[in-house]
């Protein structure tokens, strides 16, 4: 970093803090530190599910397929997204869980940046 300008990658960057490049965890004096967005360079193995639904969401969000097969499930109804480009979007309120159906690279955006929803892995 230099200058209040930060150039990374995100295939190198993401391992370091989950996947999240941008939002409200990252260190104060970074660039990539913001309340109001989070970006996420995900990259998940076949099989990869999320480990428990989130309820109660605060935030509305946005799913982008770069590579692979992804499943998004709200209750009543699964979204599966499978082309490059498939995306989804869901707002506030809107209880979620995910499934990795193939190795999969998605870019999700969400918004405002709030603590309070990271799983602990075992």
């Amino acid at each position: 970093m230099n200058g209040g300008v930060y150039v990374g990658n995100a295939g190198k960057d993401a391992p370091l803090d989950r996947g999240w490049l941008l939002g409200h965890f990252k260190e104060v004096d970074d660039p990539r530190h913001t309340r109001a967005v989070e970006v996420k360079w995900g990259v998940h193995p076949r099989g990869d599910e999320r480990p428990q639904w989130v309820r109660g969401e605060e935030r509305t969000a946005l799913l982008v397929l770069i590579s692979g097969r992804f499943r998004v499930d709200f209750p009543g109804r699964s979204v599966l997204l499978e082309r490059q480009g498939d995306y989804v979007v869901w707002g506030r309120g809107v209880d979620h869980s995910w499934f990795a159906e193939e190795e999969s690279v998605l870019l999700t955006v969400r918004w405002p940046s709030v603590a309070g929803y990271a799983v602990k892995r075992e």
